[in-house]
């Protein structure tokens, strides 16, 4: 049988890809150095990354891409990736023996399958964990530094940036865009596709300076003396790509409530679709706000902060006693509800920033929300399936798919009374096409059965090795993972670890965010006969 796909172009891409991947290596490798740490697990990765790269590279000199090497590509490239992000947590944890000692023999990243796991959370900007210890005690800087960057690089797309900056990749950019983008589809800002991938990625880069600058702002005036340099620079790298990772064990509940106001526009910035940024920049900032997805975005975000805000002030937002084998002690829930229920502020400002920060799956807490009542867990459960907006670096299954599901139910509704009634669904003034109605329909019903099928595989895997999970721990773990979200209630809450799973579970959620972050799609088209055969 004679293949329909051109493997060795696509894996010649992946080759590219892998070779420059060493070139952001050379950021956590500089942070060792500052703080005079060892550079082997950087220098190692670069190495091996530089030589696997190029041995791909030779499979196909001059690859040509089409749309099914372009699915190929980006579906290979995001798992290569990951696994050569994660050989730093495997060096440090391991060494090179008998030539290299371990640095941190005690990490829980000596197990290949918990680096692999946190390799992959990174990229796909999930922001899950397995560190059993989130410490300069127990990590370098120069690791948890690059753990930050996974998710940086990873954010607005590693295939985007490789069209933006090499030459190789601008023919057929449009394919591995569209492939790997989030969302329904990514526009054209440009007449040539590296330079809408520049737009996006310049955008994404003036955010990112100008959030660690603020924030490091901060440490500077004493306002919040925890934010160093390092800090400003560690968040601003994590919370533009909507990725949660913190090299603090309390996420941003370490910082001043100033930080946590900072953070959350940014929040808002990055699950907002870059586009109108660009239209914004280009001198027509009327883009924004005359966006539908947009206002319904706002508007969604704004709805459940109102509901949560009054549950928090009246402290029917808390737990009435702190759970068995829970993440909070009984003083932690008495000054969680002594400094919020009762107070303005703190019950708008915890509200909306968990609120913004499931909504557009970065996964950051400002508390332990494993503290909140049943009721408002649950309501995050259900943020967790929202997702930011297209062309955005958010996850889940994006605020669009859902404008547009409950404007075609309306208009089911207006036709079903007046049946003679030509009524198209439109966004942004546009009428949709049928076809991508079904397929948006088609996208989110698949979402949802893989969302329980996962859950209930998930849980019988649980149970066979003894860990008792509630079926709100199991579901939310699943709908972390696969919106890539990054906490979820319990024992992956947010101040807690997905290290109690089994190897085969964990394993089962590196699954889960490698097609979650492609949106299923790209990834399940690779598993039908007809993609392979001519």
């Amino acid at each position: 049988m004679k293949l329909r796909v051109d493997y060795r172009a696509s894996l010649s891409l992946v080759g590219t890809v892998l070779k420059y991947l060493a070139v952001p290596l050379f950021v956590p490798l500089l942070v060792a150095l500052y703080y005079d740490e060892t550079v082997v697990p950087f220098v190692v990765t670069i190495a091996v990354t530089v030589a696997l790269g190029t041995a791909l590279e030779r499979l196909e000199p001059d690859p040509d891409i089409r749309a099914r090497e372009g699915f190929l590509m980006v579906a290979a490239t995001w798992f290569a990736v990951t696994v050569v992000g994660a050989i730093p947590y495997l060096v440090e944890a391991l060494g090179l023996p008998p030539v290299v000692p371990a640095i941190h023999p005690d990490s829980t990243l000596a197990n290949p399958a918990n680096a692999l796991f946190e390799s992959m959370s990174g990229f796909t900007t999930t922001g899950a964990t397995v560190l059993g210890d989130i410490s300069f005690q127990t990590h370098t800087r120069g690791i948890m530094m690059w753990r930050q960057l996974t998710q940086w690089l990873g954010g607005m797309g590693i295939v985007v940036l490789a069209v933006a900056i090499l030459p190789e990749l601008s023919v057929g950019g449009a394919q591995l865009m569209d492939a790997e983008a989030p969302g329904p589809g990514i526009e054209k800002l440009t007449p040539r596709i590296a330079q809408t991938a520049r737009a996006l990625w310049g955008a994404y880069l003036g955010f990112t300076v100008l959030e660690a600058a603020l924030l490091f702002g901060l440490g500077v005036l004493q306002i919040d003396p925890n934010m160093t340099l390092y800090n400003a620079v560690a968040h601003a790298l994590t919370t533009m790509p909507t990725g949660g990772f913190s090299p603090e064990a309390k996420s941003i509940e370490a910082f001043s409530a100033a930080a946590q106001w900072i953070i959350i526009p940014f929040m808002v910035a990055a699950g907002t679709n870059f586009a109108l940024f660009w239209h914004a920049l280009t001198g027509d900032p009327r883009h924004i706000f005359e966006d539908s997805e947009f206002r319904f975005y706002i508007g969604v975000i704004a709805t459940i902060t109102a509901v949560l805000s009054v549950l928090l002030f009246t402290g029917a937002g808390f737990v009435q006693a702190v759970p068995t084998q829970s993440t909070f002690s009984a003083m932690d829930l008495g000054q969680y509800v002594g400094d919020i229920a009762g107070q303005i502020e703190p019950s708008v400002r915890q509200a909306v920033f968990q609120v913004v920060s499931i909504v557009t799956t970065t996964g950051y807490a400002s508390m332990d929300f494993n503290a909140w009542s049943p009721v408002a867990q649950y309501i995050l459960l259900f943020a967790m399936f929202i997702g930011g907006s297209a062309g955005s670096t958010g996850g889940a299954v994006k605020i669009v798919r859902w404008y547009v599901i409950l404007k075609s139910i309306r208009r089911e509704l207006f036709t079903t009374a007046h049946p003679d009634a030509v009524r198209p669904v439109r966004l942004g003034g546009r009428a949709l096409d049928e076809r991508a109605i079904r397929g948006i329909y088609a996208f989110t019903l698949l979402y949802l059965v893989i969302f329980f099928v996962a859950s209930g595989l998930l849980f019988i895997d649980a149970s066979r090795y003894g860990q008792s999970l509630s079926v709100l721990e199991t579901m939310s773990a699943v709908a972390a993972t696969l919106g890539n979200v990054g906490p979820g209630f319990g024992t992956v809450g947010p101040m807690g670890s997905y290290l109690a799973f089994s190897d085969a579970g964990k394993l089962f959620m590196v699954v889960l965010m490698w097609i979650g972050r492609l949106e299923i799609l790209p990834v399940l088209v690779l598993l039908t006969p007809e993609y392979w055969r001519r």
